[in-house]
């Protein structure tokens, strides 16, 4: 069993109020390895020394992109990452995912918002390691369902050979069906693994994004053959062997 006090925080952030804030509310939410960090370069050095299991990164920093300082953290350890940033379309948020990031907030944010965040990440923990296995894949990052392709490094959708745009959040939530094809999720679960916090009274933001998920990868998103409705319990993505190359 998981506890807030095993799990080491780093917060790169070069505005001293965000970093205070930030401090005092994850205490009291039981978190007390924390660290800071205001620039590219000592975030570097706190990853070496320190190797924390959860960065929060914001994306402008003094002598540097929190963008490309995010692949260069990743080389000491698996941190999730947690992006902090006033950039919010869809474009950049994207490229963060393709950078490495594991999920973001816009600022301004309400701290209480990164603890939960955080706290379903702790969640997720065991039960992503007891979960059935992941599909197969052919590349690293690439998931082949027939007539589409995702492609989780460049943040991308395929569908019959030809690029379709597709929004942030849409793009995880398909991502996440892609690497767990055959598997049940509930809504609330979906709104947990995606949106990073409890999905209760959150049915029709879930069914949104489904909705522009069958209209981006069914031939027929009204009568849907890939992501199905399980009557009662949630949604499933039908499992498929991926293609071979």
């Amino acid at each position: 069993m998981t506890s807030p006090a095993d799990f080491k925080i780093a917060i790169v952030d070069d505005e001293p109020s965000i970093v205070t804030m930030l401090q005092m509310v994850l205490r009291r939410e039981g978190f007390h390895q924390l660290h800071a960090a205001s620039t590219c370069a000592e975030a570097l050095d706190l990853a070496k020394r320190e190797a924390p299991d959860i960065i929060l990164l914001d994306i402008m920093l003094p002598d540097g992109n929190g963008l490309e300082l995010c692949s260069k953290l990743r080389k000491y350890g698996n941190p999730h990452i947690l992006f902090l940033t006033a950039k919010a379309s869809d474009l950049d948020v994207l490229r963060g995912f393709a950078m490495g990031g594991d999920d973001y907030i816009t600022k301004p944010f309400n701290p209480l918002e990164v603890a939960a965040r955080i706290q379903a990440r702790i969640r997720r923990l065991e039960p992503e390691a007891s979960t059935a296995n992941p599909a197969k894949r052919t590349d690293p990052g690439i998931y082949r369902f027939g007539r589409f392709t995702v492609n989780e490094a460049e943040g991308e959708l395929i569908v019959e050979g030809q690029p379709v745009p597709c929004p942030a959040q849409v793009f995880q939530l398909l991502l996440h069906f892609c690497k767990f094809p055959g598997i049940v999720f509930s809504k609330t679960q979906l709104y947990d693994k995606v949106w990073g916090i409890n999905g209760q009274g959150d049915d029709s933001t879930v069914m949104v994004h489904i909705r522009r998920i069958r209209e981006r990868i069914e031939i027929d998103p009204g009568n849907p053959k890939l992501l199905l409705t399980v009557r009662g319990l949630g949604y499933k993505l039908v499992k498929e062997e991926p293609q071979e190359r």
